[in-house]
C-alpha cells in the first residue's frame, strides 16, 4: 500500500478532489499565465498540451503513490481554482513537500491558505508524517504568509538554486514539525 491514496478533503468554501484529465484546462490558467508562474521553477506553458501532459504525469505519479495533487474546486460552483499536492516524499523519515498554485483571479481570498491547511491536516493526522518542507522562491511574500500563518518556519536559503528562462533565483527553504502544526 502507498502512502498517497487518492482523497477528497472538504472545507468550508472548498473541495480538495484527485486531479483528473479533464483539470488541464483550468490548470492551464494557471500555468501559461505569466505573472502566476513568476516564481515557479519553470517558465509559462505556451500550449495547452503542456498542461496536457504535465497533469498526465501528475496522474501517473498519483497512481504509483509517489505524490497527492488535489484540484482545490470551489464547493459553489464546482469551478476549479488550483491545485495543491504533497510530493518529494521520504516514507521512512515521514516528510513531504507541500506546494500549491491558484488562478489569479482568485489571489487574496484565503482559498490558498484553506486548501494548505486542509492538506497540512491530512499530512499530519490520516498520513501520520512528521515533518512538511516548503521551497519558494524569497520574493513571492503571499506564499511565504501562507506558510507562516500554518506555522512553517523559514529554516534556510540556497542561493541561485533555480534557472528558470533567463533569469537565475534563489530557494528559500520552510518547514513545519507536526509537535508545531497551529491547529
Amino acid at each position: 500500500m502507498s502512502l498517497f491514496e487518492p482523497v477528497t478533503l472538504t472545507t468550508a468554501r472548498l473541495n480538495l478532489r484527485p486531479l483528473q484529465e479533464d483539470d488541464a484546462h483550468a490548470l492551464f490558467a494557471i500555468w501559461s499565465d505569466a505573472e502566476a508562474m513568476r516564481y515557479f521553477s519553470f517558465p509559462a506553458m505556451t500550449s495547452l498540451d503542456q498542461a496536457t501532459e504535465r497533469v498526465a504525469r501528475k496522474l501517473s505519479t498519483a497512481a504509483s503513490g509517489e505524490d497527492l495533487t488535489c484540484a482545490i474546486e470551489l464547493r459553489a460552483t464546482g469551478e476549479v481554482l488550483g491545485e495543491c499536492a504533497l510530493f518529494n516524499v521520504h516514507e521512512s523519515c515521514r516528510r513531504a513537500e507541500i506546494g500549491f498554485s491558484l488562478k489569479r483571479p482568485h489571489w487574496g481570498r484565503g482559498y490558498t491558505s484553506e486548501a494548505a491547511a486542509a492538506l497540512v491536516g491530512h499530512a499530519f493526522g490520516t498520513l501520520d508524517l512528521r515533518r512538511l518542507e516548503a521551497d519558494i522562491d524569497p520574493r513571492n511574500a503571499a506564499s511565504a504568509r501562507v506558510l507562516e500563518r500554518l506555522g512553517f518556519v523559514r529554516e534556510g536559503l540556497l542561493r541561485e538554486r533555480w534557472m528558470v528562462g533567463d533569469e537565475v533565483s534563489d530557494s528559500a527553504l520552510y518547514g513545519l514539525l507536526k509537535r508545531e502544526r497551529r491547529e
